[in-house]
């Protein structure tokens, strides 16, 4: 119970955080990837603030033995810039310019603007999918 209690808070402060800075607005994120037009740099701030909050967690995390509410921390390994982490990268780029929307914002939008996000989390799950059935 504790677990779920966290991760709804988690992902309350979460999607607080998205729809308070604008990440959630695919018109805003547009018009930050608008480089040689009506460019809004805003969110060039909220990106970098991003980056506080979780160096921090970071070097909590590094110091402790244990997470507080499972047996492991469940880190992914670290292995540097590879060709398939280039191509899912330019592919997630090219969907986020598109679309305004990135996973957490698209998911959120389910609620606030289903029609806009559907598409755009449906495209996700498809790539799961193919990522899935096709690394193994």
């Amino acid at each position: 119970m504790k677990r779920l209690l966290a991760a709804l808070a988690a992902g309350a402060i979460f999607g607080a955080g998205l729809a308070l800075s604008g990440m959630a607005d695919p018109q805003r994120v547009r018009a930050f990837l608008d480089l040689f037009g009506a460019w809004d740099p805003t969110l060039a701030f909220v990106m970098g603030g991003a980056l506080i909050p979780m160096a921090i967690a970071w070097a909590i995390q590094r110091r402790m033995a244990n997470p507080i509410l499972a047996d492991a921390f469940d880190l992914p390994p670290t292995r540097g810039i590879d060709g398939p982490l280039a191509v899912g990268a330019v592919i997630f780029g090219i969907g986020w310019g598109i679309s305004g929307l990135c996973p957490g914002p698209a998911i959120a939008g389910l609620a606030l603007a289903p029609s806009q996000a559907i598409v755009a989390v449906a495209a996700m799950g498809a790539g799961m999918i193919l990522h899935r059935l096709t690394s193994r």
